[in-house]
């Protein structure tokens, strides 16, 4: 569960990272925020430091600032005159909105850099690292065929097998076969036959198994290496990021249509609500804390960039007024938005409900 736990926890960090973005902004560039929640519905606890009320509410699914002027409909009171948003200049508001945005890229680019750097990645090559014994004690198919530790597997059945990941996927499709495993040994290529065992799989069928387990080594780079290297993984995350976000906009239908028929939930575009997050965490832990932090920036590159989407409320349809504003040159009536705001947070809500129920009812399975 240590996985899961990491994924809560950088959830929580992710929120309140991004609302501090907005909150350290505005009160460098002299606006009053007044409240900084994290989480939303009713107040279980909170504390008053000078004028920002700071504490935590009953439903954990997001945070806020609250700062003053943002909300179109704030009654402003004339001794804050000055100090609202909605009186700065396009820069200012634009720094405020962005701020929050701009964390989310900042937190991955570290947490990528740590993983590159200081943790280090798990490389699992097709070496051998130990051939083990059956379920049963007993030899197992891998031990009876004459695979050794440092063979490198080449292909399986003929078909060749780069990674540990197609090693794994060839064995696992030919339950009870009679086949054919190729190493190298010592520099010379050996044709083995082999006869795979079978055992259970949690979809109720059989899988192959050979009985041996791969050489697992831990790669690090040095500290500018490091920094490319999450700097590249940062736009990775950022293609991967807005992929996911095209699947999920062109197949919400298609996944609603097999939430109320009973059908294939587990699709591309299927959102994820924390519940998910801490279920994928949790099945994944065994590949090593580096894989769920990893896990944990790619959400961060996600929420930034759903975060851009130039509608309001969202942090990108703030800087669309305000870019707005400034090439009119002219203030923008915000109140006109309200509807589009009101079907934007509905849209979330329901997309988050939909989330958390597929994740009850039918949990990711990604094994």
């Amino acid at each position: 569960m240590t996985g899961g736990i990491i994924v809560i926890l950088g959830v929580i960090s992710m929120v309140m990272i991004h609302e501090a973005g907005h909150f350290f902004a505005a009160k460098a560039l002299g606006m009053k925020a007044t409240e900084f929640f994290f989480g939303f519905g009713p107040k279980l606890w909170s504390t008053r430091r000078g004028e920002t009320e700071y504490g935590v509410k009953a439903i954990p699914l997001g945070g806020y600032v609250r700062i003053i002027g943002m909300n179109p409909y704030d009654e402003v009171d004339p001794e804050d005159e000055g100090r609202t948003y909605r009186e700065q200049p396009f820069w200012a508001k634009s720094i405020v909105v962005l701020a929050g945005v701009a964390s989310h890229f900042v937190v991955a680019f570290v947490i990528f850099f740590l993983v590159h750097s200081v943790i280090g990645l798990r490389d699992i090559s097709t070496t051998i690292d130990e051939v083990l014994a059956a379920s049963d004690g007993s030899a197992s198919p891998a031990a009876i065929a004459g695979i050794r530790p440092g063979d490198v597997i080449v292909a399986v059945g003929g078909v060749e097998t780069p990674t540990w990941g197609d090693v794994g996927d060839e064995i696992a499709a030919r339950p009870g076969e009679d086949t054919t495993v190729t190493v190298e040994r010592d520099g010379q290529v050996l044709v083995l036959a082999v006869t795979m065992g079978s055992v259970d799989d949690e979809a109720g069928g059989k899988r192959g198994q050979l009985g041996v387990a791969a050489l697992v080594t831990t790669e690090r780079v040095g500290p500018l290496a490091g920094l490319v290297d999450a700097g590249q993984s940062v736009g990775d995350a950022v293609v991967v990021s807005l992929d996911g976000m095209w699947q999920l906009f062109t197949g919400l239908g298609d996944l609603l249509d097999a939430t109320v028929s009973g059908g294939d939930t587990q699709s591309e575009a299927r959102p994820a609500s924390p519940i998910g997050l801490v279920q994928i965490g949790a099945q994944t832990q065994d590949l090593g804390i580096a894989f769920t932090l990893q896990l944990v920036a790619l959400v961060n590159v996600f929420v930034g960039l759903f975060n851009l989407i130039p509608i309001y409320p969202l942090d990108g349809g703030h800087f669309s007024v305000a870019l707005y504003e400034r090439i009119r040159g002219r203030e923008a009536d915000v109140r006109k938005l309200a509807p589009v705001a009101a079907a934007v947070v509905i849209f979330m809500v329901l997309l988050g409900v939909l989330a958390v129920y597929l994740d009850i009812t039918d949990p990711l399975n990604l094994r």
